[in-house]
């Protein structure tokens, strides 16, 4: 343990390092020239008025504080940290089998911490200040240079960064679900450490932080590419290299609580408000249009789901429901700011076909243990909204529109490119880390451990005690 504390220790500096970018940004100054000698007489009287607007109008531009704004987006970060801690963990955790319930709520739970602390040491620094068309600089390393004053729009930009934070902090808890149950906790601390640095962060920049992708135009309102496609690929790679779970495809492996997992997303669907809406960064009318975008995607989600198990299966189930309301709410995550709600409907009800044919038949083909189904909601339906927001952007269909220029086929070809690039970086990322962290750590819990349970072999405690 203490080999795997000092190694996370040296993080910070690995991503330091990953940076071609300037430890600090220049400081630009305006110099005035002011002549020595200046008589009231020469100066003509109709430049009074023109040196007085000056001042008046730069204070005018200068971005004020605003209260409302602030309050907005406090409450939306605190719905985000509801989301992942209880929400993302108890639906997580009722779905894994009772002997690993603790582990999945520890590494859900722990990571979101370590992740925080990361992301106010470098990982804000590298995703949202000036750098390049992949990665940002240092320039704000340790939070330098912000203090209460410091303004992101016209809110304070602790509150931003620390809702960007969160963001950071979910996503790789998402991934969890691709190799629980047989993964060594330290493994999955070092990992994730790594994966933030190396994938989380140059994607977070490339979209949000002014990058490639932003450059290009790809319309990514509040995660589709950054988190669900992004954290969906690491899953499915690391279930890939890890193998499959002991007995799995000969062993019954039910969820050990429905009831946990129908809290659990219960919690994501009230805590993705915060996520979709405070994405905005405002309370005003598109933050509105983002609110029932969000509702009526996961409800027709829901709708989809249980509707082709009802159809196909005979049956319509709570995990089915459950899965088809985070279906949608994963799709409608890239799109909500920029298609109407007609079209919200049309992209969750659509989305729940989507995911349901990854986590049965795709994976049924290709023979990998997802345990949780990841890549099959996250992963599909994040790709399956980030294209369809090009397609429901159009004003005939109750979008926003386009930008001047820009064409349904030229939108959705760069939603394309966005989710390739996504795919790519990712997915050459995740492999070459699980071989890092195999080599330093190894991946996997012996046989004997696995067969007992992570609970106790891994953290010496039981969620339950009978």
């Amino acid at each position: 343990m203490k080999k795997i504390l000092s190694m996370l220790s040296l993080v910070a500096l690995i991503g330091f390092a990953a940076t071609p970018v300037s430890y600090a940004e220049e400081t630009v100054t305006e110099t005035v020239t002011v002549e020595e000698t200046v008589t009231q007489d020469a100066a003509p009287a109709a430049e009074a008025p023109a040196a007085e607007a000056a001042p008046a109008a730069a204070a005018a531009a200068a971005p004020t504080l605003d209260v409302g704004n602030t309050a907005f987006m406090i409450v939306a970060t605190v719905l985000v940290i509801l989301m992942t801690i209880p929400g993302l963990a108890l639906f997580y955790g009722g779905l894994v089998r009772q002997k690993n319930m603790l582990s999945v709520l520890m590494q859900i739970f722990v990571v979101f911490s370590m992740i925080s602390v990361l992301w106010a040491a470098y990982g804000y620094s590298l995703a949202f200040s000036e750098g390049n068309m992949i990665i940002g600089g240092l320039s704000k390393a340790f939070l330098s240079g912000i203090t209460v004053d410091s303004l992101s729009g016209t809110i304070p930009e602790y509150v931003f960064l620390t809702f960007q934070m969160i963001f950071a902090a979910l996503t790789p808890g998402l991934i969890v679900g691709g190799f629980a149950e047989r993964m060594k906790f330290s493994a999955v601390l070092l990992f994730t450490a790594l994966w933030v640095t190396f994938a989380y962060i140059p994607i977070a920049h490339m979209v949000w932080g002014g990058g490639y992708l932003a450059s290009l135009g790809a319309k990514d309102f509040a995660g589709g590419t950054v988190v669900h496609i992004n954290a969906g690929v690491a899953a499915l790679i690391g279930a890939m290299m890890l193998g499959k779970r002991i007995g799995y495809g000969k062993e019954a492996m039910p969820p050990h609580s429905l009831v946990m997992t129908m809290i659990g997303a219960s919690l994501l669907w009230v805590g993705w408000f915060g996520f979709n809406v405070g994405s905005e960064l405002a309370a005003d009318a598109v933050a509105g249009m983002v609110l029932i975008n969000t509702q009526l995607a996961t409800a027709a989600a829901v709708i989809g789901w249980i509707f082709a198990e009802w159809l196909f299966r005979g049956k319509p189930s709570m995990l089915g429901a459950a899965s088809g309301a985070v279906a949608g709410l994963v799709a409608i995550t890239p799109a909500c700011g920029f298609i109407g709600p007609m079209g919200s409907i049309i992209l969750g009800f659509t989305a729940s076909f989507v995911s349901l044919w990854g986590v049965t038949k795709l994976k049924g083909a290709l023979g990998y243990d997802d345990s949780l189904d990841v890549f099959g909601v996250h992963g599909l339906a994040g790709i399956w909204g980030a294209v369809g927001t090009g397609v429901l952007m159009a004003p005939g269909l109750g979008g926003v529109g386009y930008a001047e220029g820009v064409t349904m086929g030229g939108q959705v070809s760069t939603q394309i490119i966005a989710v390739v690039v996504t795919l790519i970086w990712t997915g050459i990322v995740s492999v070459i880390l699980y071989k890092v962290v195999d080599a330093v750590v190894g991946l996997r819990v012996s046989e004997e451990y696995e067969r007992e349970g992570l609970d106790t072999t891994e953290h010496g405690e039981r969620a339950y005690s009978l």
